[in-house]
């Protein structure tokens, strides 16, 4: 009874605002749209619509049907691109999400030696998932998330590709540069530089700050990595950034690691992907170079 037709329609019509919009979208007329779906209504026995004026607005079968569609339409989608792909022997293209701001740098080293290895493979990195990446994996808005922090869901598989440490970021001549590691009340003179991330996806908040019950002097959010180190090795306050990261770039910023606590706060990125998916060798072949590349 549901046909594919249907649920296209129901989308572009929440999506264009009006029938005529959505036909004009959907290379139909608005009088084919309007009759398929009044046919669908009468074999379903409930409205989609609530007629108001000029406007519509979607009744609860209708919202429930649209939900259907932005779940569904998308899988399909993808699905006939890989069959597509499979019949003129193609690979495809390998989506991969972010969910933090330094997986970046980190993916760039694996990025270079895949496309090389894979010449038929495109990727497409999108940073726009930053800290809502798995809602993008299960609506098949992309193929792969990159992730510090993994949220186990069925249908979903995480692997941990790579191991760092999680570091407090000082001036060259901080007075903490010279310390093996800090405390957190250490910070309460400080003014700690972060990504602008809710205080519970950081790490230095979540496990150095908050359990000790302290906070900084000042948190000031900064969204890019360089000028994150800039304002550090300006002495305009202190950061907390992976130690590979920061000793990378050293060269260029007079700037020093120091760890957090006497135990650290160790990390790992994690690979996520839809279970479905671990069988696509170029997928694989990703998950097993970024597991090697550990340099």
């Amino acid at each position: 009874m549901i046909e594919r037709s249907h649920l296209a329609i129901i989308r572009e019509v929440e999506q264009q605002g009006s029938l005529t919009a959505a036909a004009e979208k959907l290379f139909l007329t608005q009088s084919a749209l309007s009759h398929s779906m009044k046919k669908l209504e009468q074999q379903l026995g409930t409205d989609i619509w609530l007629r108001e004026g000029r406007s519509l607005r979607l009744t609860q079968a209708g919202h429930y049907l649209l939900a259907v569609a932005n779940r569904l339409l998308p899988q399909l989608s993808l699905a006939e691109e890989r069959l597509r792909q499979f019949a003129q022997g193609e690979r495809g293209t390998l989506r991969i999400g972010m969910e933090c701001h330094p997986c970046y740098q980190w993916l760039l080293k694996v990025v270079s030696p895949y496309l090389a290895d894979w010449p038929d493979v495109d990727v497409d990195v999108k940073q726009k998932f930053q800290f809502g990446g798995i809602g993008a994996l299960f609506g098949y808005e992309i193929d792969m998330l990159v992730t510090p922090d993994p949220l186990y869901k069925p249908g979903l598989l995480f692997q941990p590709v790579f191991d760092y440490e999680q570091v407090l970021v000082v001036n060259s001549q901080h007075a903490l540069a010279s310390l093996e590691y800090v405390l957190p009340e250490q910070l309460t003179q400080e003014t700690l530089i972060t990504y602008p991330v809710e205080l519970d996806r950081l790490d230095i908040y979540n496990q150095f700050l908050q359990p000790a019950g302290i906070s900084p002097h000042v948190h000031k959010p900064i969204e890019t990595t360089d000028i994150m180190l800039q304002m550090v090795a300006s002495g305009r306050g202190v950061a907390a950034l992976p130690r590979w990261l920061v000793e990378e770039s050293q060269p260029r910023f007079a700037v020093v690691p120091v760890k957090l606590g006497k135990q650290g706060i160790a990390k790992q990125i994690y690979l996520g992907i839809r279970e479905a998916d671990i069988q696509i060798d170029y997928v694989q072949a990703f998950i097993d170079l970024a597991q090697s590349n550990v340099s």
